[in-house]
């Protein structure tokens, strides 16, 4: 519990990371690219074609971008990770957020560069997008997870089936 206890306790939910913080990440995600950083934006300006890229390099489905732009275009929230180095600047994460405004959030389409996975930069992009959501004053959030993500959520602090809630789902035949 931890990690939510460390995003309820702030006195000023709405405050930007810390630069320390970001520093931190940067020089675990970039190893020896002593002159990169890593930043996060909740700009909704994204060439569809890196983010394109970046769900292939996970082994994502594609789907059509026509979509993928509208989905961002209709989020309440997007963030987006990137790696700054001299003057070129690559996508290396992504989460959206879609909600009611007033009390519920769900998370979509958390995405970390495979080259970038297992430093702390997903963990990183997801306390960005619940701290951003906690500013809103949204409470509930929650989160669809595929099985072998289950355990990184779950270290987050998200729970399966909190208070024995089943989500139903209807697809199309």
């Amino acid at each position: 519990m931890g990690f939510w206890k460390s995003l309820f306790s702030s006195s000023d939910a709405t405050s930007a990371p810390q630069a320390l913080q970001m520093e931190d990440y940067t020089s675990r995600a970039t190893g020896d690219r002593a002159n990169a950083r890593i930043f996060f934006s909740t700009e909704r300006e994204i060439d569809l074609y890196e983010l394109e890229e970046l769900c292939d390099a996970v082994g994502w489905s594609r789907r059509p971008l026509r979509k993928v732009k509208k989905a961002i275009q209709h989020s309440f929230l997007v963030v987006s990770m990137w790696e700054q180095q001299g003057s070129h600047r690559r996508l290396i994460g992504f989460s959206r957020a879609t909600s009611d405004h007033a009390f519920n959030a769900t998370i979509w389409d958390v995405v970390v560069h495979p080259d970038f996975q297992s430093k702390g930069l997903g963990k990183a992009l997801m306390k960005q997008v619940i701290k951003k959501l906690r500013s809103e004053d949204i409470s509930n959030i929650t989160l669809f997870a595929d099985p072998q993500v289950v355990d990184f959520y779950r270290n987050l602090g998200f729970m399966s089936d909190p208070e024995g809630i089943k989500g139903m789902f209807w697809y199309p035949d």
